[in-house]
């Protein structure tokens, strides 16, 4: 899940390298670096030069301002990188750039000659490297990505572009890689398979620029190329060119100029002391754009597909359907959870929801006549990608994602999207994007039920006035903050913690643990509150707070004897209860109302107290709350 900034230009193109550093460091940010061909005016001074650092970019736009002692740290052609850790510690010696300098015992002493960035993983890299010592290459790094940049040295005969063809063709794995040769001082030459890679036109054919996302190159060029997978792409001065996965030309029409309006990541905090807190402030307004214009339900608010594929009509396909499954990681499938309540009750549609990763390893029955629905902030999740293919390659034909970024991959490789619309998410811990996919869902829940004959109309105005309403209804949650900030106080002390659900709130417990987990780093677990006999009560004590969540629904009489049971083994309860529910605070019992009960659409609001819990016990424990330790945003690696 690195990110990758990459270019070929006629002025000093290292600010414009670090600055993308800086917007992509959402995608890791254990260590980053950057490297150029410096033309130097002596020719001992001419070559490859790198910075790397296992600080955040902002110290490495230190050392590249300081530059060395021989020579500023500019140049026309150069890589930069910022890396979540895979094989190999957050060390400089792990950082990338790599670079290889040929064969030998004393090659480091040499000039290097490759110089290489990678995101994703080479599941063959232990063959290739006993294969390359055996050449005389040594190894200074833990990486695969070092393995990579010798290949393509071991390769290369006066054509950088011929031995990167040659050496992609050797690797077996997930990668995105970026590379350029000390002989070539204006050429560099991309590669992408399983991972996002992006190629940037610059103006007038003065430059180019390669990236894992488009946020990168934000106010650089809005002007995008979006790479297949398989792809390599030349980049020189004044043209580019391309071939497919059979190594085949690629002609423009292929591989279009898209404009592209990326949002440069650089939003001010306000108010806020972390873009989470302003994040979970919002929602309100997400969830209002996401639901923009919503006049009434229909297949159509489904046809949002990039692709446009031929046929590809959601009246059409949710007509033919009898099922659906749901493919989705982390925060993403906790929202598909929830929605598997409402498909089941509303919609009266069986669906199946998978873990992503474990979905594409396992056998399963596929069924032509389901609708497979992927979830994803990002649309560039590697799990939830390789599942999606994995769905396709069985006969499942019928693709839905439910997407943050409308340019992406997902939303590319599937034939019907509803595009949520909650705008840039900075912080590592999903908030807005995770409410404004439940909005996402609940719509998809009425559009199958009305094309299933399961909506009436008096259900459909009813829903809708639900929606609407959410606005107003998450901003008087919002305004129980001072309340949740004191229980916040109680939990930054303890080392484990439990929450509880019931039903449709089961996920949201789920999605609350795994706040306080992300975030904090306090152990957390979440339960089906009828489970609690079953195991988990055996760790209640008065030193594990444990979090319920009361809605006041059929189950609540249910969830009461479930809190019975957890006072009587002395354990210390905090209940967020509908105004209606008649649970009391009282001795180990801490509750909070919520301003209304809400119905279908009450997982919605109950996350939000969750999410602020989670977000001022961290600052209370004094965790960096945007950027927890060893987590990235865009997990583009399996």
């Amino acid at each position: 899940m690195c990110g990758i900034v990459g270019a070929v230009s006629v002025r000093n193109i290292v600010p414009v390298l670090v600055q993308g550093l800086q917007r992509l460091e959402y995608r890791g940010y254990d260590s980053c670096g950057v490297a150029v061909y410096v033309q130097g005016g002596q020719a001992q001074h001419s070559g490859l030069r790198r910075a790397r650092s296992t600080a955040r970019v902002a110290e490495l736009m230190e050392q590249v301002a300081a530059g060395d002692s021989h020579t500023p740290l500019e140049g026309n052609l150069g890589i930069a990188h910022t890396r979540w850790a895979t094989h190999g510690a957050p060390t400089v010696s792990n950082a990338h750039p790599h670079f290889s300098h040929g064969p030998g015992a004393d090659a480091h002493q040499r000039p290097g000659r490759i110089a290489l960035v990678h995101n994703g993983i080479i599941e063959n890299h232990d063959e290739l490297r006993a294969a390359l010592k055996a050449k005389g290459y040594v190894f200074l790094s833990q990486t695969d990505t070092e393995v990579i940049a010798h290949l393509v040295d071991s390769l290369y005969d006066a054509d950088l572009f011929e031995a990167v063809q040659a050496a992609t063709r050797q690797l077996h794995g997930a990668y995105a890689i970026a590379v350029f040769c000390k002989d070539e001082p204006h050429r560099l030459v991309g590669a992408r398979a399983g991972s996002p890679l992006i190629l940037g036109v610059g103006k007038d054919g003065q430059e180019h620029f390669l990236a894992s996302d488009a946020m990168a190159l934000a106010g650089v060029t809005d002007q995008i190329v979006y790479l297949d997978e398989g792809d390599l792409v030349d980049v020189q001065l004044g043209k580019y060119w391309l071939v497919d996965k059979a190594r085949k030309p690629v002609a423009p029409a292929q591989r279009p100029v898209k404009t592209v309006l990326a949002h440069s990541g650089a939003a001010e905090l306000g108010p806020y002391r972390h873009y989470m807190q302003k994040e979970i402030f919002e929602q309100p307004r997400a969830i209002a754009d996401t639901l923009e214009g919503l006049e009434g339900i229909a297949p159509e608010l489904f046809d949002q597909q990039m692709n446009h594929v031929p046929g590809a009509n959601a009246a059409r396909v949710f007509a033919e359907i009898d099922s659906v499954l749901i493919l989705a990681c982390g925060t993403s499938y906790y929202s598909g959870c929830t929605a598997k309540y409402w498909l089941e009750s509303i919609a009266r549609i069986p669906t199946q929801v998978e873990v992503a990763s474990e979905y594409r390893y396992r056998d399963s029955v596929p069924n032509p006549k389901t609708l497979v629905v992927t979830i994803t902030q990002s649309g560039e999740t590697a799990d939830t990608l390789a599942a999606l293919r994995h769905a396709q390659s069985l006969g499942m034909r019928h693709t839905l994602t439910i997407c943050n970024v409308a340019t992406s991959a997902m939303v590319r490789e599937c034939s019907l999207a509803y595009v949520t619309r909650a705008g840039v998410e900075i912080g590592v811990a999903s908030t807005k994007a995770f409410t404004t996919q439940l909005a996402g869902l609940f719509l998809l829940t009425l559009a199958l039920a009305q094309a299933k004959g399961r909506l009436s109309l008096a259900d459909e105005q009813r829903h809708i006035k639900a929606m609407r309403h959410l606005p107003a209804a998450l901003q008087a949650v919002l305004a129980l903050e001072p309340q949740i900030i004191s229980w916040s106080e109680d939990f930054a002390k303890k080392e484990n913690a439990l929450f509880l659900g019931r039903g449709l709130h089961y996920p949201i417990a789920l999605e609350g643990a795994l706040k306080l987990k992300e975030i904090t780093y306090i152990h957390a677990e979440a339960y089906a509150a009828g489970e609690l006999k079953h195991g988990p009560l055996a760790l209640v004590t008065s030193e594990m707070p444990v979090v319920a969540v009361a809605p006041n629904n059929a189950l609540l009489e249910k969830l009461k004897s479930n809190l019975h049971e957890v006072r009587a083994r002395g354990g210390v309860l905090y209940v967020l209860a509908d105004a209606d529910t008649r649970i009391e605070s009282g001795e180990g019992m801490h509750v909070i109302r919520m301003p209304e009960h809400y119905g279908e659409l009450s997982p919605l609001l109950h996350v939000v107290p969750l999410q602020l819990l989670a977000y001022h016990a961290a600052c209370a424990r004094g965790t960096d709350v945007d950027k927890p330790r060893n987590l990235a945003k865009s997990v583009t690696v399996e």
